[in-house]
Parts: C-alpha cells; sequence; structure tokens
C-alpha cells in the first residue's frame, strides 16, 4: 500500500487526473480517465447486482437540481453546515475543525462553533499560509445555489445527496410496491457539495458519485427474511463505548451484533454484512475494513443508529467509504409537514382491534362558508388528527393552526369520546440507508490492488472488475501473427469481453505494461499458432501459461472472469 505509487500508476495510465489541467486546475475536481471510467462503471454495475438483482430493490434516477422548498424540508437549507474561519490577513479561508486538528492532532469535529474559536484563540493558531490571525468561526452552507428559470425567480441547489430524490416521490414508489412494507429504492448518481478547502485527492470532492439504498421498513418490525444467510459473518465493530473507552474494535459475528443489542436491529446489522460482501468482491481485502459507530456527538439528528465502514489507508489513516444509518422516520415526516401531502402506509393489524378515542368533530356550518372549496379537505383532516392536540391548542391559544394555514376556532368543532372497529394504523416508516461512496471505494480498491514487487507494478484487480479483460499479442511483430492477433481481439470483442491489442516493443514489454492497468489475461499468438491453431493464455496475477484453441477462448475466459 503506497499513496503515492498509486497515485502516480492511476495518472499514468488514464485512471484518475486532475480536472481542469491546462487551467491550473480546480480543487475538488477529478476527472475519470478511459480506464478510470471503465472500472467505475463496473463497479457500479456490481453495485446493481448486489442491492438491484439479488436484493431486489428498484432503481429511480431523478433531478441533480432541487428546489429550495424540498431541501427546506429535509433540513439542508438550515443545517447542512461546516464550519469556516478565516485569515485576517490573506483573507484565506479553512475548515476550523481541519485547522485545529492539523495543528494540535485534536478531534473537534462536532464541536460547536464558540468552542472552536476558543479553541483557536487558546491554543493560538494562526493562518498556515501566512501566520496571520484567523477570525471566529461560523457555519458556511455546503450547498452550491443556482437560479431555475430565465427569470431567476425560484432559487435552487445542486443536490447535496441522491436520497431526497427518493423520499419525495414516496407516494408513487409506495403505490408501486403495491402499498407494502418493506421495499428498496436505490439511486446512483452526482451529489454536490460546496467543501471549503477540499484536500485529500478524490477522498473529498465538491462533485462526486454516491450509490444509495433507501430501504422502507415497518417501524415495529426491523428484522430481516435472510439474516440467516449472514449471521455467521465475522465483522470488525468499532462501538461507540470502545471509543469512549479507548478499546479496539471487537471482531464477532452479525448474530452475536444483534444479541448483544451493539448495533440497534437486524436488518441494520443484514446490510453491514452486505457492504463488506460487496467490497471484499470487487477486492478490498478484508483485514482494511471496520465499522465504525458514530458517537453519540456526531450521530445525525435524524439517526438512532449509524455506522461508518472505514478502510485503512497509509496516507489518510482510516477514512469513511459507507454509511449506513437508521434514519428513523425523519425524512418522510419532515417532507409530509412542508408540502401537506400524507407519506403515511397503512399497516394493517393481524387481527382488528376496539379502541376507544377521542374524536375531533367539525362543524360543517362553520367551517363551509368561512373556507368554501378547502372545507370538505379540513373537516377530513380534522377527523384524523390527534383530538388532544386540537383541545390543547384551543385551550391555550384560542386557535388551532391547520396545515401551517387554516385557523380553527373553538366554535369551528367539538369533541367527543367513540369506540371504533380499527383493522390497522397509519405510520410513518422508518428508513435504513446504506450510502456507498463510489470514488472514495475507487480510491481504496486502487490503493490495495497494487503489488509493487521485484520488476513488476501492477494492480491485481479482480478479474470481473478490470477495465480491460484480455489483451491480445503477436509475439513478434510478423505480419501472420498480427492479422491472426487481431482478428482474435475482435471475435472477443464481439462476444462481450474487453479486448486490447498491443504489438509495440518486447513481449515482455508488453505483458508488463498490460499487467500494470490490471489486465487479468493475456492472449499470445505465436508460431505455433499459425500451424495449429492454438494459442497461450498467460494469467496476471502468477504468470502461469495454459495452450488452447482459439474457438475455446471464449468460454475459458467466461469461466475465469467469473469464477
Amino acid at each position: 500500500m503506497n499513496h503515492e505509487k498509486t497515485m502516480t500508476v492511476a495518472r499514468k495510465r488514464g485512471f484518475l487526473w486532475s480536472s481542469f489541467e491546462i487551467y491550473s486546475g480546480v480543487a475538488g475536481f477529478v476527472d475519470y480517465g478511459p480506464l478510470g471510467a471503465t472500472l467505475k462503471n463496473k463497479i457500479m454495475n456490481r453495485w446493481r447486482e448486489f442491492y438491484v438483482v439479488r436484493e431486489g430493490f428498484y432503481e429511480i434516477e431523478s433531478p441533480t437540481i432541487m428546489p429550495e422548498e424540498a431541501l427546506k424540508a429535509s433540513g439542508h437549507v438550515d443545517h447542512f453546515n461546516d464550519p469556516m474561519t478565516q485569515c485576517k490577513e490573506c483573507m484565506d479561508v479553512y475548515r476550523a475543525d481541519h485547522i485545529i486538528e492539523d495543528a494540535t492532532g485534536r478531534d473537534v469535529e462536532g464541536l460547536e462553533n464558540q468552542e472552536l474559536t476558543e479553541i483557536i484563540s487558546d491554543e493560538a493558531i494562526r493562518c498556515p499560509r501566512c501566520g496571520g490571525h484567523l477570525t471566529h468561526v461560523w457555519s458556511y452552507n455546503l450547498m452550491f445555489q443556482t437560479l431555475i428559470g430565465a427569470k431567476g425567480k425560484k432559487t435552487g441547489y445542486l443536490r447535496p445527496e441522491t436520497a431526497q430524490g427518493i423520499f419525495i416521490p414516496f407516494k408513487r414508489l409506495l403505490r408501486f410496491f403495491r402499498n407494502r412494507l418493506p421495499f428498496g429504492v436505490v439511486q446512483l448518481g452526482k451529489s454536490y457539495r460546496n467543501e471549503i478547502s477540499p484536500r485529500q485527492g478524490v477522498i473529498r470532492l465538491r462533485e462526486f458519485t454516491q450509490a444509495e439504498a433507501e430501504i422502507f421498513v415497518n417501524p415495529e418490525d426491523k428484522s430481516h427474511p435472510d439474516f440467516d444467510t449472514v449471521k455467521g459473518d465475522k465483522l470488525r465493530l468499532y462501538s461507540a463505548d470502545d471509543q469512549l473507552d479507548g478499546s479496539e474494535p471487537s471482531e464477532m459475528t452479525a448474530a452475536e451484533a444483534v444479541e448483544k443489542g451493539i448495533v440497534s436491529s437486524e436488518i441494520l446489522t443484514y446490510h453491514l454484512c452486505l457492504a463488506k460482501r460487496f467490497l471484499t468482491d470487487i477486492g478490498i481485502p478484508e483485514d482494511a475494513l471496520r465499522f465504525r459507530q458514530h458517537l453519540p456527538s456526531e450521530m445525525a439528528h435524524y439517526a438512532i443508529d449509524c455506522w461508518d465502514v472505514e478502510a485503512f489507508t497509509d496516507s489518510y489513516g482510516w477514512i469513511e467509504i459507507i454509511g449506513i444509518a437508521d434514519r428513523t422516520d425523519y425524512d418522510l415526516k419532515s417532507h409530509s409537514q412542508y408540502s401537506g401531502e400524507d407519506l403515511r402506509v397503512f399497516i394493517e393489524y393481524e387481527k382488528p382491534k376496539k379502541i376507544k378515542r377521542r374524536a375531533v368533530k367539525p362543524d360543517m356550518g362553520r367551517l363551509g362558508p368561512r373556507f368554501r372549496k378547502d372545507a370538505a379537505r379540513i373537516a377530513q383532516a380534522l377527523s384524523e388528527i390527534e383530538a388532544d392536540e386540537v383541545e390543547k391548542a384551543l385551550r391555550n391559544e384560542g386557535k388551532f393552526i391547520l396545515d401551517g394555514e387554516f385557523e380553527i376556532l373553538p366554535d369551528d368543532v367539538t369533541f367527543e369520546d367513540v369506540e371504533e372497529v380499527v383493522t390497522g394504523e397509519k405510520v410513518y416508516p422508518h428508513v435504513i440507508e446504506p450510502s456507498f461512496g463510489i470514488d472514495r471505494i475507487i480510491y481504496t480498491l486502487l490503493l490495495h490492488s497494487l503489488v509493487d514487487e521485484d520488476d513488476r507494478t501492477y494492480f491485481r484487480l479482480p478479474p470481473h472488475v478490470a477495465p480491460v479483460e484480455v489483451s491480445v499479442f503477436p509475439l513478434v511483430n510478423k505480419k501472420e501473427m498480427v492479422e491472426v492477433a487481431l482478428e482474435i481481439k475482435r471475435k472477443l470483442r464481439k462476444s462481450g469481453f474487453i479486448a486490447e491489442f498491443d504489438s509495440s516493443g518486447t513481449i515482455g514489454r508488453r505483458y508488463a505494461r498490460s499487467d500494470e492497468i490490471g489486465v487479468p489475461f493475456a492472449v499470445t499468438v505465436d508460431h505455433e499458432t499459425l500451424e495449429d491453431g492454438t494459442v497461450t493464455l498467460r494469467s496476471r496475477d502468477d504468470c502461469s501459461q495454459i495452450r488452447l484453441k482459439i474457438e475455446e477462448l471464449d468460454s475459458k475466459l467466461e469461466e475465469f472472469i467469473k469464477s
């Protein structure tokens, strides 16, 4: 594992490049070159195999620009902030928690702005560029703002996550899934965060790719029907208690994690296991991974449990590459309140129940003249609302505000105790969210795949994610061998393999170039090929070779790549 060597090879061979290089570059953006884009697409398609094909979730695609009201409801307009400070002399700006961490080694993420300001003052932390004094710390919203429409009267933002694009059309999704829980919806695509001072290469980008699943579940049932298939999986868990005690992470099975209450539910534990299986499947070694639980001080306000899948790197230490959270009902409830749409799901009881409840009885003789066309809708909403809430407001304030706009007065309603048989209840589903940072995963994969031994440097990428699957070489650059090699490449391409031809330099150099970019197999056409139609098939990892007929190549490569 060597960051500098990995990035040197990645840049040289067309995996990752700095964006806008001819204009001196812009921090926080990256180009995926020909090999990088292919690798990225293969990893995303592999993710789809796990979550869309095997788990049975459906994928949607929503706009990357969102109106302000949608992100106001989600809390991003008011709360999606980072702490910021500025140098009074050179006017450079910095993330306050990062500049404190760099100067003192202290982890201060999650502290209030005033606390950060006091630390900067007490520790006499200065501008790292010019040594000037730093200002007080203030909150800086990370979203890119834009204007929608030619008149520019509607404010919008580039989406900071793909999740909100799933929550907003929830009513249509619920209907698609025939009004039954649980169900899962995924989205893969770009998200945007206007980072104050992006650093760490692809670890912190202003434009990045996410693969997120939102799994809507009954709040009273967080089991998983397939938990038995993962209960024996080993997880390296770094719980909040372990972190606070200064203990090391603990390794245990998924079943033990649930039994001991370390992970809050069976379904959340299942998705920790699924994330680990995905990462190891694409080539990230198990011993480079751990699951770190969010501390109480960093737990998002909407979550009851959240775990980061972290990968170890030589330059940046442990980095988050996946977040897996139980978001409770926060998102749907918030969008329901802001939009006025009922985003609850009807959960049917196993047996009907007879209940007594306090009910609001609207007086249509008063509501009709006052609210006209809205009267029926208001009466329906009042009949479904908690009577205690209405009574309390009328008693204390002399009015009840419905849906933020309709003023209900004491004479508009009466109250009564009613007995009724109910077959179920409407609830806001809870949401389990695995959120994958694709760019960070690609960096982690490249870092841990690079092999630097003797006179060979190459990416040991699994065959099913390698950007190029097979190289085809003539042993020497003779016309007859070149023609056969080119024909083999064409046939392999038609069969669905990503195959490349190379005839420049010695065969040893061609093998080295092919190995370096992670091509798992190489086909060599030699003198024997011209006599009997056989070729050698060489393995990148151990350099072993087998001899087989040209017509057997398709089936043998298929077998090796899928094994």
